[in-house]
This record gives structure tokens, sequence and C-alpha cells, in this order.
């Protein structure tokens, strides 16, 4: 069977000089992200043990330009990478392997995220656990689609949470799907396939979504938790709120759009929120009690971008969120 991934302009393998910083020693205790991560190209036919933590980038923000919104997204997957290989590594009881980028180049956004759909089903199906660095937030539909894909057994559920100040439900314009529209094309696809659709965002702001937004999120049954909700005298709601979406649901679908975090956190985002989300420990352990839940199947990072990011602030939250991310996932 001939490899998608050879002589295909949309694939990049993994580049060292992503993964450079300072070295302390070489015994486990002083290790860092840069000397126990593996460069594993989809171009070998060498297997990645099972039971790892898989980082593929999606290095695209086309998605971001049709939905007019500011680009530079593209590099995310880069800058997130830079800022994590200097920090310390706690995840060091499994394999960490870095992918490379699946691409958008000649605004093939379309081919782009048909191979990210098959290369998330790809890792999967190699035992190991996909987590996804934006990029633009079209990063969410293939995602899904590749767990789905996976799993290929419509009796088990799959429920979203998505960390957004968007609800990310518009339907594709004159320009096709955007990095607006992946959960409303999640929704039709399940509907067609008689699938309930399962979504529960957090963050969601009444200065981020016209009104037909949230008539459409109430027409597709979405659970949401607004921004002003989401605040440590709420926590026993929020709590109770996941808890309760957690248990109807077989398996997750893990989605953070950077641009949820108030934009003196997140300021390298394609779109800020001045009054978003605080990534403090209510945050965290709403975090923690996601993915204690052991249900998360793939996570997706979206929209950092790093032309825009002040001191780099984006990319040491999204490295901070990945820390905590792969550390429980090592315990597992």
């Amino acid at each position: 069977m001939e490899n998608r991934y050879h002589n295909n302009a949309l694939y990049e393998e993994p580049q060292r000089e992503w993964w450079r910083g300072r070295i302390d020693g070489h015994d486990l205790d002083h290790l860092r992200w840069h000397q126990w991560i593996k460069l594993q190209s989809l171009k070998q036919e060498t297997q990645m043990t099972s039971k790892g933590i898989v980082l593929l980038g999606f290095a695209c923000d086309e998605g971001v330009r049709r939905n007019q919104g500011r680009q530079g997204a593209s590099k995310g997957p880069e800058h997130i990478r830079k800022t994590l290989s200097n920090l310390p590594l706690q995840a060091s009881g499994c394999a960490l392997y870095d992918v490379g980028n699946i691409k958008c180049i000649n605004k093939r956004l379309e081919a782009a995220r048909e191979l990210l759909t098959q290369t998330v089903t790809s890792i999967l199906a190699s035992g190991n656990f996909p987590i996804l660095l934006g990029g633009g937030h079209e990063i969410a539909q293939p995602n899904y689609r590749g767990l789905q894909n996976f799993l290929s057994d419509p009796s088990k559920s799959i429920g979203i949470i998505n960390f957004d100040a968007h609800f990310d439900l518009r339907m594709p314009n004159e320009n096709g799907v955007n990095s607006g529209t992946g959960f409303w094309e999640i929704a039709q696809t399940d509907q067609a396939e008689k699938q309930a659709f399962r979504y529960l965002a957090i963050g969601i702001q009444h200065t981020s979504n016209t009104n037909h937004l949230f008539n459409e999120a109430a027409r597709l049954g979405v659970q949401y938790i607004k921004a002003a909700d989401f605040h440590y005298m709420n926590y026993k709601f929020l709590q109770q709120s996941l808890d309760s979406f957690i248990a109807k649901n077989d398996f997750l679908y893990l989605s953070i759009d950077m641009d949820v975090f108030a934009s003196a956190f997140a300021p390298g985002v394609s779109a800020t929120s001045y009054n978003g989300i605080n990534p403090d420990f209510i945050f965290t352990a709403c975090l923690q009690q996601i993915l204690d839940s052991k249900k998360v199947l793939s996570i997706g990072i979206a929209e950092t971008n790093p032309l825009y990011d002040i001191d780099n602030r984006t990319a040491k939250l999204v490295a901070s969120i990945l820390m905590q991310v792969t550390e429980t996932l090592s315990k597992h």
C-alpha cells in the first residue's frame, strides 16, 4: 500500500530545529522536552510504540482568512513547539512523538483537512494519543471525523467539550468552510448519520456571537457556559455541568481555542477576547476533571498566532496546558 505522505506537499516532516533548549544533564530528573521528544516522520515505515503521545501540527490559517480573521496561526505549531522545548519534562512515563505538520498550500483547505482526518485515525489506530497543534479552528471538524473513523461504531457516543469564546456554528460562506464552521459541519454530519450532536461550549461571550448563533445553538441542543459564569463562585456548578456531560458520553473530543482566554494572557490569537476567562485554578481544575474521566480520545489546540504574541504569552500558556495534559496522560 502506497504511503500517503510520500511526495505529498501537504505533509511536512518534523524538524530538529523546532526542538532546541538548555541541557542541565542527561539523567531523567534533568530532562527537558527537547531531550525526550522523538521525531517520527510519517514517510518512514518504522512504527511508533503504542500508548505514547503524538504531537501533530496543522500549519493552516486558510479557514481564518475565509472567516475574515487576522492571519498568522499557520505558524502556531512551530511557535508552540519552540516554547515547549525548554520546559522540564514531567511526562517521562510514556513516549512523546512529534510527527510533523499537515500544511495548507495554495488555499487547499479541503485537501489538508482530509489528510488531517486520515492522520488522526492512523495515530489512534497505532494505539497512541493525538494532540493537534493549530493553526486555525478549521482543525476541529477533521479531528472529530478522525475519531469517528477510528471508532467506526455508531453506538459509541463522542461528546465535544470546546473551550472557546465562539460557538463556531456558522454556515459555510461563498468561500466554503472556514474556522467558524467546524461544529456546524459536525452537527450536519451527525444529523445525516442519525447520531446525536453532543456539544458543550465553555467560555462563550455575547460580544463574540450574534443572536443568530445563540439561536442556532438552541436549535441544535448545544449546552454552553458563558465566560461571565466561569469563575470560582460557580465552581460547584461547573463541576456538576462537566460531570453530567461526561457521564452521558462514551468518549470525548477536547478542543481548546486560545481566544477563550482574556487577551492579557493570550494576546497571540486570531480574534482576541479582552474579557475572556482566566487560566487560573478553576480552569486547571476543570481541565483536570475532564482528563481524569479517561474518556478523552484526542485534543486540539487552536488559533495560536505568533505574529501577535506579546512576550510569547499565548505559547507559554499552551505549553503550560500541555504539561498538565501530558503529565496526566502519562499516568493513565
